[in-house]
């Protein structure tokens, strides 16, 4: 089984923009190679004779056009990061950047460069005989093919790359992949924690940063190994400094000394935080967007309506339980995960949109529908905290707004909201 971390560690490089133009530029060395490998085959003379100034002219088209096609990819790709970061959040930049298709575009680009040059130097050479010509020919041809396939796909990809909507999706969706790390009965496949023990050991770090990730499979190796129970204190996203502990450790003989050190091997540690485990990073980035909408430079309600909406879906969706005879048991039962605070979510996605704005008597009502499905469908967990929201957000509108009529609508969508009796109110992203 590939430990957690490795397999952390594997999506990381997913951001990295040279990995995958890397791989590809190493296929295109080796196909020369496989061309040359023909030439052992028997029968070669059953083959066209392809001529070296063939090879030479159609390698000539390559090399000339895909350096010129791969600047402007990588000149569009530099564009849409910055406007998903200029128009959304500085936190989408890691989603966008990790985009397959643009990834697979720049690297087939500059794969089939790389091919012509390396291919020109073996028909230069004159390296390959009957059946390696032939085989380089058909290289060419697929080569062709494939550039032509891909720049067809990623310019289609690259018009919606960076817009406003398309950042939003994919934010929502990294958000829900890490909302499903955290089932209610089994957050991070662990049990969940009620209390902490007394007299338990602690475990710090001295290195300062945001937890990306916990491998809980070590830790559940570690406990097993020692026979001992351990209690996470400091989940994904939480700021670690010396004085706050990682976690508890309790064993069975009290006084028995634990080597504690190579759990903090289970800990990934960095400057920023990641979309990978931690959900509230995700509500976060959302709220931003729309907290950056309402400002008076861009005065776009509707999109902070439209976050005020999917937010409400992604946290009805999680909190949303299967029978429990359908649940599956926790993974680890060592290991005790304290779950995600309702609280902590609901200040995350909507404290900011509410402060930010609470002038807007449209974007009041909308959030007092969002928070009033909460309230009904979200569980024992999300209902009172989710009221007590709605009922913050209507404090504000009090405050905030002049006209009385104004006053009296988000009054009245309040009190609909929370009784639940509307069924009109549907949570579709139409925002007026």
């Amino acid at each position: 089984m590939i430990r957690s971390k490795l397999k952390f560690t594997l999506r990381r490089l997913r951001e990295k923009l040279w990995i995958k133009p890397l791989g590809y530029v190493l296929l295109a060395v080796a196909a020369v190679y496989l061309a040359q490998l023909a030439d052992r085959l028997p029968p070669s003379d059953l083959v066209p004779d392809i001529s070296y100034e063939t090879l030479d002219k159609l390698l000539s088209v390559i090399s000339a056009s895909m350096l010129g096609v791969a600047t402007f990819a990588v000149a569009s790709m530099v564009s849409a990061y910055a406007s998903a970061s200029s128009t959304a959040t500085p936190r989408a930049f890691v989603l966008v950047l990790a985009d397959s298709l643009s990834q697979t575009a720049l690297s087939s680009f500059i794969a089939a460069f790389i091919f012509s040059i390396v291919g020109t130097i073996a028909v230069k050479t004159q390296y390959l005989d009957v059946a390696g010509r032939f085989a380089m020919f058909l290289l060419i041809l697929a080569t062709f093919a494939w550039v032509i396939l891909t720049f067809v796909r990623w310019v289609d990809n690259i018009a919606r790359l960076g817009r406003m909507e398309n950042t939003i999706e994919r934010i929502e969706v990294a958000t829900r992949e890490a909302f499903g790390h955290w089932k209610p009965w089994a957050p991070l496949d662990a049990v969940p924690a009620t209390e902490l023990p007394s007299g338990g050991v602690d475990l710090h770090s001295e290195t300062l940063g945001f937890i990306q990730h916990v491998d809980v499979e070590t830790l559940e190796d570690w406990a097993e190994r020692h026979d001992a129970v351990i209690y996470l204190r400091s989940l994904p996203g939480a700021l670690i400094t010396a004085r706050r502990p990682l976690l508890t450790v309790r064993h069975a003989q009290e006084d028995r000394e634990l080597g504690m050190s190579e759990l903090l091997d289970a800990f990934v540690l960095a400057p920023r935080r990641s979309y990978e485990t931690d959900p509230r990073f995700g509500l976060v980035a959302l709220s931003e967007i729309g907290s950056r909408a309402l400002s008076p430079a861009v005065n776009d309600p509707g999109t902070a309506i439209d976050i005020v909406v999917r937010v409400a879906r992604i946290l009805c969706d999680w909190q949303s339980r299967p029978p429990k005879e359908d649940r599956e048991d926790p993974t680890f039962r060592r290991v005790r995960v304290p779950g995600l605070r309702p609280q902590d979510l609901l200040d995350d996605a909507y404290a900011a949109i509410i402060r930010d704005g609470v002038g807007s008597v449209e974007l009041d009502i909308w959030v007092q529908k969002a928070l009033g499905l909460l309230v009904h469908q979200g569980g024992e967990t999300l209902g009172d905290p989710a009221a007590a929201q709605a009922r913050l957000a209507l404090d504000r509108a009090e405050r905030e707004l002049d006209f009385p009529a104004d006053v009296e609508r988000v009054r009245q969508a309040h009190a609909i909201a929370m009784a639940g009796e509307d069924p009109s109110w549907d949570l579709v992203p139409a925002t007026r």
